[in-house]
């Protein structure tokens, strides 16, 4: 398969280099398609000095698979930019997660390092500051 390229969208670059010719050639579109793409907000390209849209490789390669959601599976535009989001959310969200486990884990050893500084390390003994010669009676109460 002469000409035909194959990018990783996870691994590709999102350096804002490739101006709109080149991206759509490479996206096998026509730069038309991507203005329109990048007013509905599908894929949106980065801006040069003087206003010219700029594509990154993974810009290219999330064009290639809104071609293949369109032709290839019948979703239409509006159903493509809800996955777009959808997968962006999920994304986030696994990140946010990560960083939420790894503040757990740095809040667990600090209770652990808490503890074993702790005169008494032990949770079900609990030191008071004072010494009292209070008396509690119970009296439990009658139906």
């Amino acid at each position: 398969m002469d000409g035909e390229v194959t990018i990783s969208i996870e691994a590709a670059s999102d350096a804002k280099v490739l101006i709109i010719s080149v991206a759509a050639r490479m996206a096998g579109m026509h730069p038309q398609t991507l203005r329109q793409y990048d007013r509905m907000g599908l894929v949106q390209a980065g801006r040069a000095t003087g206003g010219g849209r700029r594509y990154s490789v993974r810009d290219v390669a999330l064009l290639r698979e809104v071609q293949r959601l369109s032709q290839d599976d019948g979703v239409n535009l509006a159903g493509i930019k809800r996955i777009i989001d959808l997968e962006q959310a999920v994304v986030e969200l696994q990140q946010r997660m990560v960083q939420l486990e790894t503040e757990l884990a740095a809040a667990y050893q600090r209770m652990a390092e808490l503890e074993a500084m702790a005169p008494f390390p032990r949770r079900d003994l609990v030191p008071t500051g004072r010494v009292s010669n209070a008396l509690v009676v119970w009296r439990p109460t009658r139906p």
